[in-house]
């Protein structure tokens, strides 16, 4: 019997042994495979090794690895996740990285927001590295992409048909005497049993349109070759030149370069490669663009020689006499540490369009523009949907017709939803005129970006006082809050060492990024929608609500509520020299303010002034300190006001009945009836003496609270609905039940 088991655990063993070399065998085909760009056939092959053994931290990471290459985003994802929390030894630490990015593109902002704020901890050490850099780019980044989701520019959006895109990649597209050239890489390269027998190589393709038909489309001639990679077509302002990129092998290095096929008697020369002042040699240059800047021909193009800041750069190059090239620049005010790509300048606009995977975006590659006034300005995303979560790239006008290549949910394929690009056309559509629909859509849409939540320092502003008005701008007490970054991260580091005082450090940074600067992004987003509808003549109710920090008393934080909303209407008065002030003044723009004070707060923050560290900088203090912009509603014709919407009974004992009363007017020229009052809680009662109020009459509205079965901190409300209106008035008591 034991020999037998000897003999049992030797098989066991044997095939241990067999199942491993079979496992390294096709990871080195894989490797082969992947050197050709051949990544779905990698893929089959990793779903048979993971079949095998499907435990291997290091197949999981070269299977995700390949997963993202072939852009499928969602599977990656898994695989990053099932790498990040199963590498113990953590030898790939780049996994968490990849698994916010995939997140990112996949369009789960929030939840890349928590992996990169994790991944950013982990690279602490090296504050310089590309990795930080990254890591700390693409937080803020998901938080613009959060901010940004509903955005959308007016235009009509769509796939190009399919005698043009296929389930392979295409993109890189331009138009020239009424035809579309493009780049694709079409399934002549794989047998009808996927087998694929020759290298992955993409080409250039024409489709004419005919009657406004875009025709099955041909490759074309003298300018294709199958061993290579050819694309990026573009023609020169006289189109007598033909300027693609060629992509190749040479020397185990994958190298591409700008050639230019010249028209002779109708018909396209082999291209020749230009010189080495364009085409720097042992570098790549890659993705022409022919146009017009200063009255003169020029080539933009990206390419990674000496002199760029990191990955792709966009240069140009002045062309004078159709073949001689100034010294190649670099445009430094918009290049990155990482890729700018594919740029094409608007001549009529005089703006510059390119794709980067490092500004703000809402995922991998976005299209930005960049205005030209002699020099290029900060570049501005295009917004949705020319961008998505996915990679956007090759953009270019013709007339009011815009395309993109795209390889975003929707797109043709066979098997992965992301996996291959097509062309998008896109151009404006008119907007509708005003109408009850259009001002139900624009509350809907201000309301999108609401709420609004702006911080502040410790008793600002204005502190040790009890006004409830202050002269302080909102954005100048932002300033100084902003200003104090590093003692707050001092203050909060106190009495910690090594790496718990660096995550401290961390996660106040962290709170200033995600919430206070995060929060003055906002509030610009929103002023400019909330600007735009005041100029159509429509009046708004904006609700604040005001929040502290359980430092100081109840009376105190409330008037302390009460000067940071009015610094925010401060704000609004000042900002462009006063262009909000007129719609102040007419009220077309009021303020319905809520002071809630310390009444909500976090019971667990503390309050203890000895105690600077928690009850001051600590985060959780930090984040009770703040306005909220929560609603907007527009102003209707009959409306009930009161001058004491909020009412704070301050600290009753349990079981205690009391009351409050509240001062409501009908502030219109015409009779108003109440057509019913709502009282969520049955710890409320309410006492009124009439439901009709005549033009300008006042009323007292008692409420009476029941504190048994309370506890704490309490707010409760009740809400007047006026009949014929939409809009409810919101009463609320405040109180603390001992």
């Amino acid at each position: 019997m034991p020999r037998l088991s000897l003999i049992f655990l030797f098989l066991i063993f044997q095939l241990q042994i067999l199942g491993q070399n079979e496992i390294k065998h096709r990871l080195k085909f894989i490797e082969e495979l992947e050197e050709k760009g051949d990544y779905y056939y990698a893929i089959k092959i990793f779903k048979e090794i993971l079949e095998m053994d499907s435990t291997s931290v290091e197949v999981h990471w070269k299977f995700a690895e390949a997963l993202r290459k072939y852009k499928d985003y969602q599977t990656a994802e898994k695989e990053y996740r099932y790498v990040f929390q199963n590498d113990s030894a953590q030898l790939f630490p780049k996994a968490i990285i990849y698994k916010g990015l995939m997140e990112k593109q996949n369009g789960k902002y929030d939840i890349a927001i928590q992996t990169f704020k994790t991944a950013k901890k982990k690279y602490l050490k090296n504050r310089r590295s590309y990795e930080y850099l990254k890591i700390k780019n693409e937080l803020s980044s998901c938080l613009w992409a959060r901010s940004h989701q509903d955005d959308s520019i007016q235009v009509s959006f769509e796939q190009l048909p399919k005698t043009i895109n296929t389930n392979n990649s295409e993109f890189g597209s331009t138009i020239f005497e009424n035809s579309l050239y493009f780049t694709s890489l079409r399934s002549d390269s794989i047998n009808n049993e996927e087998v694929y027998d020759t290298k992955y190589s993409t080409s250039i393709y024409e489709s004419k349109k005919i009657e406004g038909v875009f025709q099955d489309a041909m490759k074309v001639k003298n300018i294709n070759n199958n061993n290579e990679n050819i694309g990026n077509g573009v023609f020169s302002l006289d189109g007598n030149r033909f300027y693609y990129s060629k992509c190749s092998y040479k020397k185990d290095n994958y190298q591409c370069v700008i050639m230019v096929s010249k028209k002779q008697n109708g018909i396209w020369s082999i291209g020749d490669s230009l010189g080495e002042i364009i085409n720097a040699k042992n570098y790549n240059t890659t993705m022409p663009s022919i146009s017009k800047m200063e009255d003169q021909e020029v080539l933009f193009f990206s390419s990674d020689r000496e002199g760029t800041k990191g990955g792709l750069d966009i240069w140009y190059s002045f062309i004078k006499n159709n073949n001689q090239y100034s010294k190649a620049k670099s445009i430094r005010s918009i290049n990155t540490i990482e890729n700018e790509t594919t740029p094409w300048f608007d001549t009529l606009k005089q703006k510059l369009y390119f794709s980067s995977n490092w500004y703000e975006n809402y995922g991998g590659y976005d299209v930005f523009y960049s205005n030209y006034n002699g020099s290029f300005e900060k570049p501005i995303n295009a917004g949705q949907p020319i961008n998505s979560p996915s990679n956007d790239l090759y953009y270019f006008m013709e007339k009011d017709t815009f395309f993109v290549s795209s390889n975003r949910v929707g797109v043709n394929h066979t098997n992965v939803s992301t996996c291959c690009s097509d062309i998008f056309i896109g151009f404006p559509v008119e907007i509708k005129k005003d109408s009850s629909e259009t001002i139900k859509e624009t509350l809907e849409s201000l309301n999108k970006r609401l709420p609004v939540t702006l911080y502040f320092h410790n008793d600002f502003p204005n502190p040790k006082t009890k006004d409830t008005f202050t002269n302080v701008n909102y954005i100048d007490s932002y300033k100084e809050y902003i200003s104090m970054l590093e003692t707050y991260k001092n203050e909060y580091a106190k009495g910690l060492i090594g790496t718990h005082a660096e995550e401290a450090r961390e996660d106040i940074s962290d709170f200033f990024i995600e919430y206070v600067e995060q929060g003055v992004k906002d509030l610009s987003l929103f002023r400019e929608l909330l600007l735009d509808e005041l100029k159509k003549g429509r009046k708004f109710n904006l609700y604040i609500k005001g929040f502290a920090s359980p430092l100081a008393k109840s009376d105190y934080n409330v008037n302390l509520t009460k000067r940071r909303i009015n610094s925010l209407i401060n704000y609004l008065k000042n900002y462009d020299n006063g262009i909000f002030k007129p719609y102040i003044d007419n009220q077309s723009l009021l303020f319905k303010e809520i002071p809630f004070g310390e009444n909500t707060a976090n019971k667990l923050t503390s309050d203890n002034p000895n105690d600077v560290k928690n009850s001051i900088y600590s985060r959780a203090a930090a984040i009770e300190r703040k306005i909220e912009i929560q609603s907007i509603r527009l102003i209707e014709g009959l409306t009930l006001t009161t001058t004491n919407q909020l009412q704070n009974l301050g600290k009753i004992n349990k079981k205690q009945i009391v009351s409050t009363v509240f001062i409501i007017k009908n502030t219109s020229d015409k009779k108003v009836e109440i057509e019913s009052i709502e009282i969520p809680c049955v710890c409320n009662k309410v006492e009124i003496e009439k439901m009709t109020l005549s033009a300008g009459e006042e009323i007292p509205v008692k409420l009476i609270f029941n504190s048994e079965n309370y506890q704490g901190k309490i707010v409760k409300s009740i809400y007047i609905q006026v009949k014929d209106q939409s809009e409810k008035l919101r009463l609320v008591m405040t109180a603390e039940v001992e």
